[in-house]
């Protein structure tokens, strides 16, 4: 497989992408793109920006497979670069969606995102 990337969202923002054939995260209308991270930063960015938050998903995507322009981008802090999707995802781009659930001490990467990464 490709690049995996990663994005972070909820069961339901999934099932409706399911439904519209094809995803648009909130960012894509705010921003212009749609956040994405490499699976050594995902841990990161769901311990700061999604604590206590319940029914997540993390799509895996091949970056191969993207439609839209993939750009990796330094952060606001400047101090690393995330990938940065300027379009809709197409799903047939999404080769997995495992759920994502925090525990007591944050998140942790689930061991199918693990071993798609490694392929």
């Amino acid at each position: 497989m490709s690049r995996l990337i990663l994005h972070i969202t909820t069961h339901r923002a999934w099932e409706a992408a399911r439904a519209a054939g094809r995803y648009e995260a909130p960012s894509l209308a705010a921003e212009g793109f749609i956040h994405f991270s490499a699976p050594e930063q995902v841990l990161r960015v769901a311990d700061a920006r999604y604590a206590g938050a319940s029914g997540l998903v993390l799509l895996c995507v091949a970056a191969d497979r993207l439609a839209a322009p993939l750009r990796d981008e330094t952060s606001d802090a400047g101090d690393e670069t995330f990938p940065h999707l300027y379009g809709a995802l197409n799903l047939d781009a999404v080769v997995a969606v495992v759920p994502f659930v925090e525990s007591d001490d944050g998140f942790a990467l689930p061991a199918e995102v693990t071993r798609l990464a490694g392929d």
